[in-house]
């Protein structure tokens, strides 16, 4: 019997919508069969910053029982999602301040030949998503990982036209159901691939 895929994912999310995305990918990952640990980045903003908005303040109160992400999280995991929003044209400083951390791991090479992908969200249209996406797998790269993209590997691609990573655009409202399907179907992609690189290995 297999071992089931270890899944991190771990976002940054001010106001809710990264995290919705999120916790989509943690149910598909689920319905994948992987252990998930759905974990959020530190947030590092300054309390004047998040009192001045009212939905960023509601939703830090809404997700304060998510743990916080750990390299242990990473040390754990066979395939990591991340989710950011966009912040011009690039991954958001909190999710960036937990990616800096990593070097120990990435020295002893904890880092490498796990699976990576990544999903986002903009204000606008064409805000940045795609360049935030390619921003986080120049990082993949000098792990050492396997970057596995949603591609148009499924019906719902060709709805939420995104082949680098699943992506929202906020101004329109909350992820729909296009969105949080193209989420499921990322992460369980992500984890049929860790599962099949983790059986070659044992094999």
């Amino acid at each position: 019997m297999m071992e089931p895929v270890n899944t991190a994912i771990i976002y940054y999310s001010a106001t809710g919508t990264v995290h919705a995305l999120a916790q989509a990918a943690a149910e598909g990952a689920e319905k994948a069969g992987a252990r998930v640990r759905l974990r959020r980045a530190a947030e590092t903003a300054p309390p004047e910053a998040i009192s001045a908005r009212p939905e960023w303040t509601r939703h830090r109160q809404e997700t304060a029982d998510v743990a916080e992400a750990s390299l242990d999280d990473l040390a754990w995991a066979d395939a990591v999602l991340f989710g950011t929003p966009t912040r011009f044209g690039n991954p958001a400083s909190q999710l960036r301040a937990f990616i800096d951390t990593t070097g120990g791991l990435w020295f002893h090479g904890k880092l490498a030949d796990k699976v990576y992908s990544a999903f986002t969200a903009s204000n606008t249209a064409h805000g940045g998503q795609e360049s935030t996406l390619l921003a986080l797998g120049n990082t993949f790269y000098h792990w050492g990982g396997i970057i596995v993209p949603p591609g148009y590997t499924d019906p719902v691609q060709f709805q939420s036209g995104n082949p680098y990573g699943t992506s929202h655009v906020a101004g329109d409202g909350p992820p729909g159901e296009v969105a949080l399907q193209a989420a499921r179907h990322q992460a369980r992609r992500v984890v049929d691939t860790a599962a099949a690189l983790k059986a070659g290995r044992a094999a």
